[in-house]
């Protein structure tokens, strides 16, 4: 799936995009994150385990809302029709548009309860049928990736191919750096410049489309 210039560019950004919310919604939520669901499971177990009741109830709730959104985003990619990326990333930009517009109405559950959806959904951009997909807003599995593919390069084979993964996974680290800066200048008003990048993005993936 990283196979190419253009689909490896559109992933990283997607990566980004993903970091950048999940930065924001890391401190939002006071150490949960929006679309990383290892990290939420394990806080999940640790809440149970303190009883922590309310902490575990919200952090279910953000991974059944995480696994709505993928459930939704499959629908899409592996529907009838051409241009299921575009429609994938049109609905994303208006999730997260939604999102920020609920944040400025005085609703910031309703806001995070957007970008976690959004989050789960943005997965499927690179989802093929069977339900493969590249994962966007985790990075574990490209790190493994990466790491098998460099002792790969060691032995005398595949010598550059872990380049992307560790590209997808400093995209990340890159977004969640900018998305925590923005939020503690603007909170939640933070997520406007996601929406207008998921904007640009579907411009972008539309014109590909063509």
């Amino acid at each position: 799936m990283l196979d190419s210039c253009r689909n490896m560019t559109l992933a990283c950004a997607l990566s980004a995009l993903a970091g950048y919310l999940d930065g924001i919604g890391y401190l939002h939520l006071g150490g949960l994150f929006v679309s990383f669901m290892s990290g939420n499971s394990t806080r999940l177990g640790v809440s149970l385990a303190e009883a922590h009741w309310f902490a575990a109830a919200q952090t279910i709730g953000v991974i059944v809302t995480f696994v709505i959104g993928a459930a939704a985003g499959s629908l899409i990619a592996l529907g009838r029709g051409g241009r299921r990326q575009t429609w994938l990333l049109l609905t994303e930009a208006l999730l997260l548009i939604g999102s920020a517009l609920a944040y400025t109405f005085g609703w910031p559950t309703v806001a995070v309860g957007a970008i976690v959806f959004a989050m789960g959904l943005e997965n499927a951009v690179f989802e093929v049928r069977g339900g493969a997909a590249l994962g966007l807003t985790y990075v574990t599995g490209a790190l493994v990736k990466a790491g098998q593919l460099l002792g790969a390069a060691l032995t005398g084979s595949a010598s550059w191919e872990w380049l992307p993964n560790l590209l997808l996974w400093a995209a990340l680290v890159l977004g969640s750096t900018t998305g925590a800066l923005a939020y503690l200048h603007l909170n939640l008003s933070a997520v406007w410049f996601a929406a207008a990048a998921a904007v640009v993005l579907t411009a972008i993936v539309a014109a590909w489309d063509k």
